[in-house]
């Protein structure tokens, strides 16, 4: 008890708890949720990505990662970076402008934000003023021009954010410099796009919404001439040169402007709807980028016919006679060129897109402009991901295997190096190669390299090949038809549309000694693979086994099970099936466990489970565990609607029986009260040392899916004796409930031919009747059995069989600790009594000291369905840390996690993001990296003080905080040198028309 332990004891015990546990979400994998805006720098070579959510996140060279996040709750509309330098600038849908910035700390960059502003009008003007709609990064790297919806263009010096109200461009001087018929307030309205001329950056156009541009001298502050197109504008590109304007305009359809020093020659202007005659789509973005040698790139997304086409999204590539109409698999979000030489201005290399479910780079420089593989950002949700699964510590042939296999379904892709390079990956080299599966809806699973940073693809698996369904596995969608116009060619990998639900896994589990896999799903199949590096043709029979063992008077009403294919399949080198289970009823399987040693396979459903010898292709046993008031197990999870009203229909029915109840015994409740408390009293007067625990309710054995088979288990232990340990398989139900079964194996020479046995051994029936959730057999010393193979491999140490072997039983209530052979109970941790949380996930894991390399523990992590994370104690099961992980409320990040071997996690953060965490202070996989500013030789910037200096000051010490403080001070000194201004907002808020400017407008000051 805690109160008579001693002091030195308990707080030796917690230094060694921090220097054993500790954590840390890590690393976000994927594709970022939701993507709202993109931006790049050329000198930096980094990638910027805003989502709806407000986040930031920015991507270099694999392993270089940042994000930051706004603490506003907005969607990123723009971002863009200072040209040059470490800053970037992100715009809010709420109209808030931020600063960022790349702060070095410890030889280590990181993302700060260093200011944030909002445009404020005059008096009494409308919102609309002062609402940003386009906003130009200076080439000079000292201001941002923001136009607004109202028609004005403010001047802002960066970073501290202060507004040049004398260099302002305002409606009125735009008015007075263009002819009359262009003047009326509808013509000048909105600012739809902002673009530097490349030659002059004293130079500005202007272009307005309804399709006049004005180019704009800023160092005279006058328009220099104006360009009157009369379609609504959606973009503008000035030529590297400074000799053509083009616009893209709604009714898809461009324009090209010739500039020729003091005036716009409008006889010499060229306008094509490329996909014509017919109404078409605006076209929302155009580029044309120049070549060394031949003719320009010209780029634009949009302008497909309306009518046939306007449910497409393209990008448009010309280059001299090719022309390809690039189909993407979701919504356009933006686009950018790459271009190579020392400086960036040469031939476009590639063309990066961010569309709303992935990012595709295309090669421009190669032949037929192949798509470039993506180390990092890959939509893990391609098929929407159903289950997980993770393997520590891959011996390195298996991982050549699996390589060799992925680089011959790799061959359509460019060998042209990634192009984003930006920054240095200072993180170390991973300890040891680690794999991520995932299975997916539409029955493949994919193979991800989880050792660093990036989840990287190595291989993918297709089970569906396997299975009749309703596409043809030689279509090609990349193939266009021959003289098809547009010239549409499909590229992407996000395919979320499944052709047959029953084709989803849901359970995977991977040997990685023996190179074999299970893989199990929706329709009851199960599939068992072998890793073969050659391609193979041949035929899978499917042996069907009943679970019900014929009982009469269930009738299944959900899905059907899927059709195998009965002639011989070509199966590519991989991972090719040679086995299928195929349970009856089809449901879907909840339990699945492969043990390599032993060639053996269990699986269960909410049926029952079995026993599956692969090697002979026979099955060993069958048990039924179905509960006949188990009418949920017949209806299967597409039927899940009926279920649905079933409970609300029982729920109703028990809040109607508690009514009458109460009415009918109200009499007797006084005496009842009295009793209830007495036997409180003396339960109370008992536990007087134990901590306050809820009281728990035994479930009813009617509850639903009782039956159902949560996890198994394999283990040499003891069961019939304390003297001959025996092969043995554990099963755990929904209803709390653990069979053991006893298994002989045939000797190693008679293993092909004579059958494996099982009989029943022991059975418990835990008393709450709480789900079990996990099984584990601990050895003479407490420790955890090893892993089929594991010993063999010498990779871990023999288990010891002299000293009395120990069953561990976890429900969500609890866990339960039986002596082993004779299984009386000897202690228990409860979870629920305490806290009232339950267990969802549970894993072993080897946590590791970090002071010490030669000391670790082994312990249970356990994720609760509050979101917490424990670790408890072997074998004394005594509850070490808690953590607060996930929000209670995210149902399915809970229900995705999972735990690796040595104390990390992972769990869906959106349908295609993994939120990395970790809860040992050894084993932690997090970005470490630096961006250092560039050199650069240009003329325009030289003149530039020492912000710039300071920002590329990384590793100086000396400057390690100046850029921050630097900002501050700019933003201070606005404030101090423009006091009329400030007290004019601050009696502004006091009248309640500009509380937010305030807020936001002090915040900055005192950042």
């Amino acid at each position: 008890m805690k109160r008579f332990r001693r002091h030195g004891q308990e707080s030796q015990r917690d230094r060694l708890k921090q220097e054993l546990f500790q954590f840390n979400k890590t690393v976000e994998h994927g594709f970022p949720h939701q993507p709202s805006a993109l931006g790049y720098s050329p000198s930096l070579q980094l990638l910027a990505i805003g989502n709806r959510s407000g986040a930031i996140k920015l991507y270099g060279a694999p392993g270089v990662e940042f994000m930051g996040l706004h603490d506003e709750n907005a969607a990123v509309t723009q971002v863009h970076f200072l040209p040059h330098q470490v800053e970037l600038v992100t715009l809010l849908d709420d109209n808030s402008l931020h600063m960022w910035t790349l702060k070095a700390h410890k030889g280590l960059s990181e993302l700060l934000e260093i200011g944030r502003f909002m445009l404020m009008g005059p008096p009494g003007a409308p919102p609309s003023v002062t609402r940003v709609t386009s906003v130009l990064a200076h080439s000079s790297g000292e201001k941002l021009l923001l136009g607004t919806e109202g028609g004005h263009v403010f001047i802002v010096e960066v970073p501290g954010f202060r507004e040049l109200e004398e260099r302002n461009i305002s409606l009125d001087q735009v008015a007075s410099s263009v002819p009359d018929d262009y003047v009326g307030r509808r013509n000048l309205e909105h600012v739809e796009a902002l673009k530097e001329n490349p030659v002059d950056p004293n130079q500005i156009v202007i272009g307005y919404g309804r399709g006049l541009m004005v180019i704009w001298d800023l160092e005279k502050q006058c328009a220099r001439h104006h360009i009157p197109a009369t379609q609504q504008l959606e973009s503008v590109w000035w030529t590297e040169d400074g000799s053509y304007i083009l616009s893209s305009h709604s009714d898809g359809s461009y324009c090209r402007w010739m500039v020729e020093g003091e005036d716009v020659n409008e006889d010499e202007e060229k306008s094509d709807i490329p996909y014509g005659h017919f109404p078409c789509k605006a076209i929302s973005k155009i580029v044309q980028l120049p070549t060394e040698k031949g003719p320009p790139f010209l780029l634009f997304s949009g302008g497909m016919p309306r009518a046939s086409y306007g449910d497409r999204h393209c990008i448009t590539v010309i280059h001299s006679k090719t022309h390809e109409a690039l189909d993407f698999t979701s919504r356009i979000i933006d686009f950018f060129v790459i271009r190579g030489g020392p400086q960036h201005t040469g031939d476009p290399s590639a063309l990066v897109v961010l569309v709303e479910e992935e990012l595709v780079v295309i090669d421009l420089q190669t032949e037929d402009w192949p798509v470039i593989q993506t180390p990092y950002l890959v939509p893990l949700h391609s098929s929407a991901i159903t289950c997980s699964h993770h393997i520590s510590a891959i011996p390195l042939k298996l991982w050549e295997r699996v390589i060799a296999a992925g680089l011959l379904q790799s061959t359509h892709y460019s060998k042209k190096p990634w192009p984003i390079i930006g920054g240095q990956n200072l993180a170390p080299d991973p300890p040891q190669r680690d794999l991520m599966l995932t299975g997916h809806e539409d029955g493949t699973v994919c193979f991800w390299d989880a050792s660093g940073v990036c989840l990287y693809p190595m291989y993918k698996l297709s089970t569906a090949i396997v299975f009749h369904t309703d596409t043809d596995p030689n279509d090609n969608l990349n193939q266009g038809t021959e003289g098809e116009w547009p010239p549409f060619r499909k590229v992407g990998c996000f395919d979320p549309y499944s052709d047959d639900p029953r084709l989803g896994i849901q359970k995977i589990h991977l040997c990685k000694y023996s190179g074999y896999l299970t893989v199990a799903g929706t329709a009851g199949q199960i599939l068992v693979l072998e890793l073969n590096d050659e391609a193979a043709e041949q035929i899978v029979e499917a042996k069907v086994v009943d679970l019900l063992l014929g009982q009469e008077g269930f009738r299944w009403k959900g899905h059907t099970r899927l059709d195998v294919r009965e002639d011989p399949v070509l199966f590519p080198p991989g991972f090719q099936p040679f086995a299928l289970v195929q349970c009856q009823p089809p449901a879907v399987v909840t339990a699945l466990v492969l043990h390599t040693e032993w060639k053996l396979v269990a699986f269960g459903t909410s049926h029952g489970f079995g026993l599956y010898d692969y090697q002979q292709k026979n099955n060993v046993f069958i048990r039924c565990t179905l509960n006949p008031m188990d009418q949920l197990a017949m209806e299967g999870p597409l039927s899940r609607v009926k279920s649905i009203k079933k409970s609300l229909r029982q729920s109703f029915r028990r809040i109607r029986r508690s009514r009458v109840s109460l009415r009918k015994h109200h009499v007797n409740n006084a005496a009842k009260l009295q009793d209830a408390n007495a036997r409180l009293e003396a339960e109370l007067a008992e536990m007087e040392l134990a901590p306050v625990q809820r009281k728990i309710e035994a479930r009813s054995s009617d509850d639903s899916f009782t039956g159902l088979v949560r996890t198994l288990y394999f283990a040499d232990t003891f069961l019939s004796d304390s003297s001959h340990n025996t092969p043995s398989l554990w099963a755990g139900t929904n209803g709390g409930c653990v069979f053991a079964y006893m298994l002989r194996l045939p000797p190693i020479e008679h293993r092909a031919d004579e059958p494996i046995t099982a009989q029943p051994a022991k059975e418990i029936q835990l008393m709450h009747r709480a789900p079990v959730v996990g099984i584990a057999v601990l050895d003479g010393h407490g420790a955890p059995l090893p892993e089929a193979l594991e010993v063999a491999h010498d990779l871990a140490r023999s288990p010891d069989m002299h000293g009395s072997h120990h069953l561990l039983v976890i429900s969500e209530e609890q866990f339960k600790v039986f002596t082993l052979p004779k299984v009386s109970a000897k202690m228990k941790l409860k979870l629920t009594a305490m806290d009232g949380s339950r267990v969802r996930r549970v894993g072993i894991a080897w946590f590791g000291s970090s002071r010490s390399e030669d000391y670790g523990e082994s312990g249970l992590v356990v994720l609760t369905n509050q979101g917490d994370i424990h670790v408890v104690s072997l074998p004394a099961v005594k509850l070490q840390v808690q953590y607060p992980c996930i929000r209670r409320e995210d149902v399915s990040g809970i229900a995705s996690c999972v735990f690796t071997k040595h104390g990390q996690g992972f769990y869906l953060i959106s349908p295609s993001e993994f939120e990395r965490f970790s809860v040992s202070t050894r084993n932690q996989v997090e970005p470490r990296c630096l961006v250092e500013v560039p050199l650069y030789s240009g003329t325009t910037r030289q003149h530039r003080p020492p912000p710039d200096k300071v920002s590329s000051s990384h590793g100086n010490a000396r400057h390690d905080s100046e850029d921050a403080e630097s900002a501050a001070r700019r933003v201070m000194e606005h404030a101090l040198l423009n006091d009329e201004k400030v007290l004019q907002e601050i009696q502004k808020s006091l009248e309640g028309d500009q509380t937010s400017f305030l807020e936001n407008h002090i915040k900055s000051a005192v950042a």
